[in-house]
């Protein structure tokens, strides 16, 4: 007995001996910076991060679009949630500490700063991936500074654009934060540039095919948005008419296909989207603009009054069903559906307006652009044309994807009786956390 005591004592002895051994490791919750960013590799993991960013719900996974398409309602939908956070947005009286606006922010933020990582590392990538790789982080970085000076600064054109404050312009990666990251609010006009530049560059150097990856039609796509946004309506078409002729997307032929993952020309409808599987991705569009049959919260809820916008026979109206006594729209149904960021019937609104703005043709004359908009949805053609009609296209065509604030914002146009298009209620507030940690911050005014 003895002697099996003193066996069983050194085996013991010898396995925390291992156990010890192989615990006293490095902690892998943080990686060295040398080792992080060491090869090509190394690089393009981080990229993915990048890009796994841009799909959190605080970002193209929800918040952009439902926050776009809250705060520019005037009660076509009713917000019937407990979050007070989205309450706030759609009533439009945000406090300074919504999580919402500091989730948008931060995460924005984020995601530049894995892009800025992967810019700050290019030396490492193998040189034939060199040019695609830049020009997917610079497109990351550009549409996240342009979503942010959107939601957190004066429009383009209200007052002077070169001394309203944006949003901090972040090139470098951020790793230990010391006081040089306390920055201060880049101007408007300092912001939109930065963004031309990104997505200039990015359009470039991208490839004109990249599986689910940003391409040159998606930094051309998001270019004509930025360009529309400020009223530069040559450059603005010139972008979309770029994209519809590299031949490459095409209308869905059914408006239903558009959000049917399983219709054959449902991926050349979609310039750039956040694919949601089981596995991985978010879809708050889905939680709450769906209701509880289709998983979602059934928060918000489409009411008549934007129901009696569309035409008699319109297709598009025919997209919302019922449940109880609330109607949703049929675009966000399926849970684990992917979330278009751009597609490609945006480009060919946009080519109309500009075109019909500017009295040209180029590419295609307004009219026949918004008659194949309306085909699709099933209605006649029309042979006169007027800026509010195609205005009335546009928003009826992309309800509900996150395009409502942005588009009475950039034609000047009110959102209630009592808000104007400039009111200080439209833009968010400068999360307070953000405030209280770095004193170089201005609020917004109204806050």
């Amino acid at each position: 007995m003895k002697i099996a005591n003193i066996l069983s004592l050194a085996a013991l002895v010898l396995f925390l001996i291992a156990c010890g051994e192989r615990l006293n490791v490095e902690p892998t919750q943080s990686i060295d910076e040398g080792i992080a960013l060491s090869d090509d590799q190394a690089v393009k993991v981080t990229l993915t991060g990048a890009y796994d960013g841009l799909s959190s719900g605080n970002v193209y996974g929800g918040a952009l679009l439902y926050t776009a398409e809250l705060l520019g309602d005037d009660r076509e939908v009713v917000f019937g949630g407990t979050f007070s956070t989205l309450d706030e947005i759609w009533r439009k009286s945000i406090t300074t500490t919504n999580g919402v606006v500091a989730g948008i922010w931060s995460s924005c933020y984020n995601v530049i700063n894995r892009a800025n990582n992967v810019l700050s590392a290019l030396d490492k990538v193998n040189p034939q991936d060199r040019a695609r790789v830049e020009g997917e982080a610079l497109f990351i970085r550009g549409i996240m500074l342009f979503e942010l000076v959107r939601l957190y600064a004066k429009t383009w054109g209200d007052g002077n654009n070169a001394t309203n404050p944006g949003v901090p312009i972040i090139l470098k990666p951020t790793r230990i934060v010391t006081d040089a990251d306390f920055v201060s609010r880049n101007s408007v006009e300092q912001v939109y540039n930065q963004v031309i530049a990104d997505l200039t560059k990015a359009e470039q150097l991208l490839p004109t095919s990249n599986g689910i990856f940003a391409t040159k039609g998606a930094a051309a796509a998001m270019l004509s948005r930025v360009y529309l946004m400020q009223g530069r309506y040559a450059e603005a078409r010139d972008a979309a008419n770029r994209v519809i002729n590299t031949g490459r997307y095409a209308m869905a032929r059914n408006f239903a296909d558009v959000f049917n993952e399983n219709a054959a020309d449902y991926a050349r409808e979609h310039i750039f989207r956040i694919v949601v599987t089981d596995q991985d991705g978010v879809n708050n569009m889905n939680t709450f603009y769906a209701s509880a049959a289709f998983q979602g919260r059934g928060d918000i809820r489409v009411q008549t009054k934007h129901l009696d916008l569309y035409s008699p026979g319109d297709l598009r109206r025919d997209f919302f069903y019922r449940t109880g006594a609330n109607t949703f729209t049929s675009k966000y149904k399926d849970q684990y559906g992917d979330i278009s960021v751009v597609r490609i019937t945006e480009m060919f609104l946009t080519r109309a307006e500009c075109n019909f703005r500017l009295n040209q043709q180029v590419g295609a004359t307004p009219l026949a652009d918004i008659n194949a908009v309306r085909q699709r949805a099933g209605l006649p053609p029309l042979t006169t044309l007027t800026l509010s009609d195609i205005l009335r296209e546009r928003k009826l065509e992309l309800a509900f994807e996150g395009h409502q604030i942005h588009d009475l914002k950039r034609n000047r146009l009110p959102v209630t009786a009592s808000l104007n298009f400039n009111a200080n209620a439209l833009v968010l507030p400068i999360p307070q956390r953000e405030i209280d940690t770095n004193k170089n911050l201005v609020q917004n005014p109204g806050y």
